[in-house]
């Protein structure tokens, strides 16, 4: 006897079909996420004064692996007061710095390991050139709605020219390296759909020297690929020539644009 065909239990069961589809492409991740910003302030009258800063962050997801790479400049020029009391427009700050890091899900729900090198340039710092490469174990501690927690631990190897100036004569350059420990972590909080707090960190303790780079910023989306971004970042130096400050900060608000 052939059994009734039941409409209800056909309709719903194709709903539910669609609803699954429509998740899985809803969660689809795409292969690339990048974001620009870029920042200016100038000041004239009693005191002139320009700032540009720049930053490029592109993400790469592939099957197993996901790479990112970071690009960020900073330049100033300030007004300077000579000995004769005359005044002129110098440089006072040019600093890049780039960063590639690879990580490999190796199976474990949230965990990975890791491969990160990053190179800096700073014309004014106490480190004209800061070289790093770290290899290491990373994992999501904390995953909910609104909040997440990755942190990240690895040795590593290091390569720095610390800068000792003198009175008469140029700066000299004096090359440090060995191996380091990397320890690194991120915090990001959507506190509505608009906005989010993020605080990142990293150490990179060696014999002669701990580096410390922090950012903490708030992002505010203006329309659906553009956002306003206010940070506070903050490099770090334990040991340092005579002369040179050991904490370099930087307050700023940027465009960001996301595609």
């Amino acid at each position: 006897m052939m059994k009734k065909f039941n409409l209800t239990k056909c309709g719903l069961s194709v709903a539910l079909l669609a609803l699954a589809l429509g998740s899985a492409v809803a969660e689809e991740v795409k292969p690339w996420e990048a974001s620009a910003e870029l920042g200016m302030v100038s000041a004239s009258g009693n005191t002139e004064a320009t700032s540009l800063q720049a930053k490029l962050d592109v993400k790469q997801n592939l099957d197993k692996w996901t790479n990112s790479y970071v690009l960020t400049g900073l330049m100033n020029k300030s007004e300077v007061e000579n000995d004769d009391g005359s005044t002129t427009n110098e440089k006072t700050a040019e600093k890049y710095f780039g960063s590639v890091k690879s990580a490999y899900d190796f199976g474990r729900e949230a965990d990975y390991l890791f491969l990160f090198a990053s190179y800096a340039d700073d014309k004014f710092g106490s480190y004209r050139r800061y070289t790093t490469v770290s290899i290491g174990y990373g994992s999501r501690l904390i995953e909910r709605e609104t909040v997440q927690l990755d942190a990240e631990i690895g040795p590593g190897y290091v390569t720095g020219e610390k800068v000792f100036e003198d009175p008469i004569l140029p700066d000299y350059l004096v090359t440090e390296e060995g191996s380091m420990l990397r320890v690194a972590g991120v915090f990001a909080w959507q506190i509505t759909s608009n906005a989010e707090f993020k605080q990142s960190i990293s150490i990179e303790s060696a014999e002669d020297n701990r580096r410390t780079l922090s950012e903490t910023s708030l992002s505010t989306k203006i329309s659906e690929v553009m956002q306003m971004k206010a940070a506070f970042a903050l490099a770090s130096d334990s040991e340092v020539a005579p002369g040179k400050e050991k904490t370099d900060t930087t307050t700023s608000i940027t465009l960001v644009y996301k595609f």
